[in-house]
């Protein structure tokens, strides 16, 4: 049997920003989560731009579960604003969710200097065979973030394909 590279699979990034969505404001964290992702060894399917409303965020979420990717990392969204529902759209799509994960961005942030990664109430789970995780929209969030969850990323993806396989 072959082996792949743990942290092979198809992702893609959604970002949830109003502005960007509404005002065309350029995006700044869209091509930092792809650069990184690509560097993890990840083949990004491409990044969905949508505004911080639920049904957007939802159908943006379970279009790339549908679509078969093996992770899904939105950005934005996780704070504490009423705007901030990305957790809770999230947390509906999820068949289980992996506390450990959303811990440990939060603890790693914080302790990065991410203040934002910290306070996130992003959450992070499985929904069908996809991992979804949820990232604060700081360009240092996002840095660290994806750090932190490559290899987390790749051990949830290698048994999720175990199961399947």
């Amino acid at each position: 049997m072959e082996m792949q590279n743990p942290m092979s699979g198809r992702a893609l990034v959604v970002i949830v920003d109003d502005r960007a969505a509404h005002q065309g404001t350029p995006d700044a964290t869209g091509p930092l989560v792809t650069e990184l992702l690509t560097e993890a060894g990840f083949l990004v399917d491409g990044t969905v731009l949508v505004a911080a409303d639920p049904v957007a965020i939802r159908n943006a979420l379970n279009t790339a579960v549908i679509g078969g990717v093996d992770l899904v990392v939105s950005v934005g969204g996780t704070g504490v604003s009423p705007r901030d529902v990305a957790p809770e759209v999230t947390s509906e799509i999820l068949d289980r969710e992996i506390p450990g994960i959303a811990e440990a961005l939060r603890t790693s942030g914080l302790a990065a200097g991410a203040v934002d990664a910290g306070l996130s109430r992003g959450v992070a789970g499985v929904s069908g065979s996809t991992l979804v995780v949820n990232l604060a929209s700081s360009r240092a969030a996002v840095r660290d973030g994806m750090a932190t969850l490559s290899p987390l990323a790749g051990q949830v993806i290698a048994q999720l394909s175990a199961i399947e396989g």
